[in-house]
């Protein structure tokens, strides 16, 4: 396996996780190497040539449905017992984050889970919270970006939103720059995913409390 040297250190850790505390959520750039960035890409890319991604859909267990018209982005889960080397490094990068996390934000974060997500030219995802009843376990979400070089007229940016003092909804949107974390307190983010233009790369996961 190669042997990376990440980008990503205790203190960005520690940045991330106060950045969390104080607002909620946080953008961190060059999260991960750019080789390493690369080498998620191509393994993501393999995966998708193999159809091992499948349509997403929205709830869990009976409520399950695919429903193009909330969401139509592809996914591939990972199985933590199954992982690839690659798979296996950015898991362990992320097991630091957590311990991070829990020691600045006492939010009890004790597993992760994740997929691999492909949004095809023209997917989205409309506006949504990650934790809901059937979820209430998801506590942080965490995506990384897998992207080659991305515009603002690319589109497919992650909306977020927040309440202001004054009361009035503000939103930010944030591209799919490759490299870039975004972390965010999932039961108080509401977010979308805009309409891509293009092909659009990520692992999106989520640190749990159980």
């Amino acid at each position: 396996m190669t042997q990376y040297t990440p980008l990503s250190s205790t203190s960005t850790n520690e940045q991330i996780a106060q950045e969390l505390y104080q607002n909620g959520w946080s953008i961190t750039d060059q999260y991960i190497s750019e080789s390493f960035r690369k080498e998620l890409l191509e393994e993501q890319q393999d995966l998708v040539y193999h159809g091992q991604f499948r349509h997403a859909g929205v709830g869990k267990g009976e409520s399950f449905a695919i429903q193009p018209e909330i969401r139509s982005d592809k996914v591939l889960w990972m199985d933590e017992m199954q992982l690839t080397p690659l798979q296996q490094t950015y898991w362990d990068m992320l097991e630091n984050l957590r311990l991070a996390i829990n020691q600045r934000c006492y939010l009890g974060l004790r597993s992760y889970e994740a997929h691999f997500a492909m949004y095809p030219p023209g997917s989205f995802y409309l506006r949504h919270l990650d934790q809901f009843q059937s979820v209430s376990y998801r506590k942080v979400t965490v995506i990384l970006y897998l992207n080659e070089h991305w515009e603002t007229s690319d589109g497919g940016a992650l909306r977020m939103y927040f309440t202001a003092e004054n009361g009035v909804e503000e939103y930010r949107d944030v591209l799919p720059v490759g490299g870039r974390l975004v972390t965010f307190l999932s039961g108080e983010i509401p977010h979308e995913v805009l309409p891509t233009k293009k092909a659009r790369i990520s692992i999106t996961g989520w640190f749990k409390d159980s």
